[in-house]
């Protein structure tokens, strides 16, 4: 059915004079901007961290950072595994050259705290075989620079020293490693996305010149949130997993909405438009789509602004960045570009070779690409109660592994098994005694007197699931606690029974905070971080999905000018992040896949992950539901027949969609292809969900219940009915005043019913 727009096209409006006046001067403003830009990101990785997982003002910060100041000794960063490869470490010679080294270890500015086997000879700093041994440190400062330090002394202690090998391991080691691997990761994942995303568009648009301009859009936004990424380090600690994320959206959103303006501005010029007429009725409908698009997408990953964990709060600064960056850039300097081009954005069409092999074969129109999406449409919906209950149910079935789900903290084994932090730690869990990272710190202010501190010992010795209490270790090496400046500090060390973060350990934690004790007492340790994350999340959670939802039912009430089509947008968006949950559950928690992918199980899913997963899957899922929608909602209002528009929004986006879910689904795969365990997850537990929301929700899930909900689906009540005439928009702008629009002839419906 030929397209009928209902009114004429703006060539003057305000915003397409604005793009098109000086296209030239436009794009050489954008390209300046972009080299400034490559000048303030670059080495934006070396100012970024790779913590942020616990929350800032909670009690196990809180005891960390005062045993951090009070017993350095308490809290070590840096492990030296030192190693006689031909002999004991208690031999004189090894033992002679770990002194030495402990000494000159010691002598370090920065580092405090200084311990081994052979100044305390604990059992716990020495292998069971005899063959290995431990030096502990304290390298002081913050993540950055702590992290100068390590780079600074690791190189002078790793390798030989006479009879002994050494290797540098302990969570500072394990942080800087992580953060190395993934600016490697993120290089290589850039350099196997571009070039495949080049090659998908040229399929999906044939010109090579049309598939260069939604790449050139997604590195501008990507070199652009890089430079508001290093901005941002100057005053906020900002976590190295964001830069993932700002390579995803960057070149995903951006090529998704220069898809969405691009295949716009092709179709106007096909119906006969000049290039600037054909440029304001792109901006007037797809234009504005992608605005809404971005807000929706902007605010699913802002609602991570609520949480205090800042690894949660750099992919908000990352994500909003992006976002609004790539919008910018698809609705100032696209246009400025396609000005320029006219007609020629169809040149060097590279799908000419294949068709010339095609005898007497004629190139496809618009309306028989779309054919097939038609008459699926068509299908779904006389099928609609099958369609709508088996996806809804398949859906379900898919999320339940995410019932056993069980949360963790993130450990050395997020790195390969060949990294020497992870070396380190692997030798700790399996050649050491006890449970290496695993012991809770009880941390006592206020002094107390030895029988107080001996009768508080026995009483927590009694708690259930305790195997052991040492202590107290206070300032001045005795038990009166009394500290040199009058306030008197003290620790106990508590080994929980069973994993150092299980179930027991968590308890532990609890039955901790609620013991009586004649001082002030506060409890950290890797258990303790665990509990406070999750208190936190589930305490900031309820506002997150707040934010989310309710902005959400709002702009696509603007659009819409429905209640009903908002609350379908959010029930079958959370549908579609059910298989990734439950993915991400089955594989990564249980294990399954992980000798194909390359990663090491744990048991367990870090605390921040699934929030994270969901903000960036459910924004993306809103962003193909605002195409489909739109053009629903315009064609809707063009012919008034519900069943038709359904079909045409399908028949006519479809395709886009898929296109646009298959190469961002790339994009995410190549970041999957990290050697860090949570990185993968990100990357491939979202392109999971990219491509069912895709292919299964826009496909059979939508169309199918929005014909259950027929004419029901445009219903508001008449005081937001009133509202949206006044305030709303969509992708074809307001209509024009006049009689309500008429039904398409049922000949045009059947036509379409069938694609032709």
């Amino acid at each position: 059915m030929a397209e009928v727009k209902n009114s004429a096209p703006a060539r003057g409006g305000g915003w397409t004079r604005f793009v098109t006046a000086r296209p030239r001067l436009s794009l050489l403003v954008a390209l300046v901007i972009s080299g400034l830009a490559v000048l303030a990101g670059g080495g934006v990785a070396d100012r970024m961290g790779s913590g942020g997982w616990e929350d800032p003002d909670a009690e196990s910060t809180y005891a960390t950072k005062v045993l951090e100041r009070e017993f350095p000794a308490s809290q070590p960063n840096l492990l030296l595994l030192v190693e006689a490869p031909k002999g004991r470490v208690d031999d004189p010679a090894v033992a002679a050259e770990a002194r030495r080294l402990t000494e000159r270890l010691d002598a370090e500015p920065g580092v405090s705290g200084i311990g081994s086997y052979w100044g305390t000879g604990a059992p716990a700093l020495r292998s069971e075989d005899g063959r290995q041994a431990v030096i502990a440190a304290r390298v002081e400062g913050d993540e950055k620079a702590a992290g100068e330090i390590l780079e600074r002394i690791a190189p002078e202690y790793r390798g030989t020293h006479g009879p002994v090998e050494v290797s540098v391991g302990g969570p500072l080691a394990v942080q800087h490693e992580m953060q190395t691997v993934i600016q490697e990761d993120l290089l290589r994942a850039e350099m196997i996305a571009l070039p495949v995303t080049l090659v998908l568009l040229v399929m999906v648009f044939g010109s090579a010149v049309a598939a260069l301009l939604p790449l050139g859009i997604g590195i501008v936004a990507i070199l652009g949130t890089n430079a508001v990424l290093r901005g941002l380090t100057e005053f906020t600690d900002v976590s190295v997993f964001a830069q993932n994320l700002t390579t995803a959206l960057g070149l995903g959103l951006a090529i998704d909405y220069a898809l969405f303006v691009v295949r716009r501005f092709r179709e106007e010029l096909a119906g006969g438009a000049d290039t600037r007429t054909a440029i304001g009725t792109t901006l007037r409908t797809a234009g504005r789509t992608v605005l809404f698009s971005a807000l929706t997408v902007a605010v699913s990953l802002a609602a991570m602004l609520v949480f205090p964990q800042y690894f949660l709060r750099s992919f908000a600064y990352a994500g909003i960045a992006v976002v609004l960056l790539a919008a910018a850039a698809a609705l100032i300097l696209l246009p400025a570009a396609l000005m320029l081009l006219g007609d020629r954005v169809n040149a060097l069409d590279l799908r000419r070779l294949f068709r010339r092999r095609r005898a007497g074969a004629e190139p496809a129109t618009t309306g028989e690409a779309g054919a097939g999406w038609a008459r699926a449409a068509g299908l779904v919906m006389r099928r609609a109660p099958v369609f709508a209950v088996a996806t809804a149910t398949g859906l379900v079935l898919l999320g339940l592994p995410f019932l056993g789900v069980n949360f963790g903290t993130v450990d050395d084994r997020q790195l390969p098994t060949t990294a020497e932090s992870r070396v380190v730690q692997d030798e700790l869990r399996e050649s050491f005694p006890g449970s290496p990272g695993g012991g809770l710190t009880v941390l006592a202010e206020g002094g107390a007197t030895p029988d107080e501190y001996a009768g508080y010992r026995d009483r927590i010795q009694g708690l259930d699931g305790i195997a052991r209490v040492d202590g107290p270790v206070t300032r001045d090496g005795g038990a009166s606690g009394v500290a040199a400046g009058g306030e008197g500090h003290a620790y106990f060390t508590v080994v929980p029974e069973g994993e150092g973060v299980g179930a027991t350990a968590q308890s532990v934690v609890g039955e901790l905070r609620a013991a009586p004790a004649p001082f002030d007492t506060s409890v950290t340790g890797a258990a303790a971080v665990l509990v406070d994350s999750k208190d936190a999340i589930a305490d900031r959670l309820p506002w997150a999905l707040a934010i989310i939802v309710v902005v959400t039912l709002l702009l696509v009430f603007l659009l819409t000018g429905s209640v009903v089509i908002p609350i379908q947008a959010v029930v079958l968006n959370a549908l579609s992040l059910t298989a990734m949950f439950g993915a991400v559950v089955w594989v990564f928690q249980d294990g399954h896949l992980s000798g194909l992918l390359g990663f090491t199980p744990t048991g367990d899913i870090e605390t921040n992950l699934p929030v994270l997963m969901f903000c960036v899957a459910f924004g993306l899922s809103m962003d193909y539901g605002v195409f489909l929608l739109s053009r629903i909602k315009e064609e809707y209002d063009e012919t008034g027949d519900h069943d038709h528009a359904v079909r045409f929004g399908l028949r006519h986006t479809g395709g886009l969609i898929t296109a646009a879910a298959v190469i961002l689904a790339v994009v995410m795969v190549a970041i999957g292809t990290s050697r860090v365990t949570n990185t993968k997850m990100l990357g491939l537990g979202v392109a999971l969900a990219v491509l069912m929301d895709a292919m299964v929700v826009r496909s059979l899930l939508v169309p199918s219940v929005m014909k259950l909900t027929g004419r029901l689906t445009w219903w508001a009540p008449g005081p937001l009915r009133r509202f949206h005439d006044r305030f709303g928009i969509s992708e074809g702008g307001a209509p024009a005043p006049g009689p309500a629009p008429s039904p398409v002839p049922a000949a045009e419906r059947d036509k379409e019913s069938v694609g032709g």
